[in-house]
């Protein structure tokens, strides 16, 4: 539109729009947002402070002509089109999370999304090609999804918190959204993670990741492509004996083995294109298992055992470690293997070092897993269980069995008023009472004595060279001694 352009101020006001909604959202705080764009509101999400003054502008350059993006040239467009970007998706943001609430609601039922036309309408409305506008509206819904999931499932205000929710942002969108829109967003699945943190810490990481994921969304139908309750499968790689795991991961045909009476779907043919894949405890692999592996993540196929069939893998792999990288190469894990799956690093810090950074961070844990169990949040009974906890449990506890043990204690305590004595440190007077009374079975007092080892040097490795046991039966006493035994296998938690 000739003789139309943006002044000076106005391009200073727009750039530093743009460059504030292609943040990492867990980079900057609301209250900085808000101070940058003084006159805003906080609202309902990260950056709403910015929508009023920005709307603001907008209906100014509109009382010019300006209604489209392309009514600017140059740099002045690109401007606007990231603006009206910007006030497409946070006016839809209110719909995008009720979208999202009756998705967990029902999580076996496709949901439809009558509220798309009018955004996907707006954006064409504004200069967007019809196909582009539907992907944009697929990535409004990714953007408030990863939101979601980072912020709820991952509470906590200490700083190794902090750090682990930018950090999975990255994981998602990188540090800065633009490279993502411009060059990433159907590449993602070339883009493993490995996170690396104590038993009880890493599933809710890896689902906050495998929730994330980009999905296509189909305007004649007005679903996505995919339910995002359908897009993370997750498996403990020690709950299958080394002669099965293979046909696990990747399927049979039938006939392939004895035993093997009909065809079986493994798990990289049953992860949804648009998902990920989550292996939990992948230092346990052997080494015929990581060059498999290797294959999937090289070349992105995979054969069931007993076909030649190839089958392509076409979604995302996040795997967690207990072990430290260390530890891992000690143990025989190949290079190769370790290069290829850490596209991005990230480790998951242990609730002993959330408590230990910020006192608020149990009261918030304690909330939550209360919430999660009753189905709503209830002040007063959240009161009541951080007392019987606070009474309890020794001040410097160090928590072995990380938030999945805290949830048991909550429950604990809801059942009994009490969280004794399963949570008192092994060695303490709760066992030397039992061993001095003959009432310890061999079984149990091994377990307590490798609880005590693990404490107190923090590897399984240091366990089993102290007992002479082999690492997978030194862990096992390990978190038979810390009450995590079964719970374990199902994977990490926030």
């Amino acid at each position: 539109m000739g003789g139309v352009a943006l002044s000076g101020e106005e391009r200073d006001f727009l750039d530093r729009v743009v460059e504030t909604i292609y943040t990492n959202p867990f980079s900057v705080t609301r209250e900085l947002v808000r101070g940058e764009f003084s006159g805003g509101a906080d609202g309902g999400h990260h950056f709403a402070a910015i929508a009023p003054p920005l709307e603001a502008l907008l209906d100014r350059l509109e009382g010019r002509g300006v209604r489209r993006f392309d009514h600017l040239a140059g740099a002045d467009r690109d401007r606007l089109r990231h603006a009206w970007l910007f006030l497409a998706y946070h006016r839809c943001v209110e719909a995008l999370d009720d979208h999202i609430e009756a998705q967990m609601a029902a999580p076996e039922e496709p949901q439809a999304v009558p509220f798309a036309g009018e955004v996907i309408g707006e954006l064409t409305a504004r200069g967007f090609v019809r196909a582009e506008a539907v992907r944009y509206f697929a990535l409004f819904f990714q953007l408030r999804r990863a939101y979601y999931f980072i912020d709820r499932a991952l509470i906590g205000p200490s700083p190794s918190m902090a750090e682990l929710r930018r950090a999975l942002w990255n994981c998602v969108f990188t540090e800065d959204a633009r490279l993502y829109d411009a060059y990433l967003w159907n590449r993602m699945e070339d883009f493993s993670t490995l996170l690396l943190g104590e038993t009880g810490t890493g599933k809710g990481a890896a689902a906050a990741i495998g929730r994330s994921g980009f999905i296509p969304f189909d305007p004649r139908s007005e679903r996505f492509a995919e339910r995002f309750t359908a897009t993370f499968t997750a498996a403990n790689l020690e709950q299958f004996p080394e002669g099965v795991l293979e046909s696990e991961l990747f399927g049979h045909r039938k006939g392939a083995f004895t035993g093997a009476t009909d065809h079986h779907q493994g798990l990289f043919e049953r992860c949804s294109p648009y998902g990920s894949l989550f292996l939990d405890e992948i230092g346990e692999a052997s080494a015929s298992i990581q060059i498999k592996l290797l294959k999937v993540l090289q070349e992105r196929g995979f054969a069931p055992v007993g076909s030649r069939q190839e089958k392509r893998f076409s979604g995302r792999l996040i795997a967690a470690t207990n072990r430290t990288l260390a530890e891992l190469r000690a143990g025989g894990f190949r290079d190769d293997f370790y290069f290829r799956l850490s596209s991005q690093v990230v480790t998951v810090p242990p609730l002993r070092r959330r408590l230990a950074e910020s006192a608020e961070e149990l009261p918030r844990l304690v909330e939550l897993l209360l919430e999660r169990t009753l189905g709503a949040p209830h002040p007063e009974l959240t009161e009541r269980v951080l007392a019987v906890i606070r009474r309890d449990v020794p001040a410097d506890y160090p928590w072995p069995g990380n938030v999945r043990e805290l949830e048991q204690a909550v429950r604990r305590v809801l059942l009994a008023q009490q969280c004794r004595p399963e949570l008192v440190e092994a060695g303490g007077a709760g066992w030397g009472e039992r061993l001095a009374a003959g009432e310890l079975t061999a079984q149990e007092l091994l377990a307590e004595y490798c609880a005590m080892l693990h404490r107190r040097f923090g590897t399984y490795e240091e366990v089993a060279r102290r007992t002479g046991l082999d690492r997978r039966t030194a862990k096992k006493y390990v978190q038979l001694g810390t009450g995590s035994g079964e719970e374990t296998r199902g994977g990490g938690t926030s």
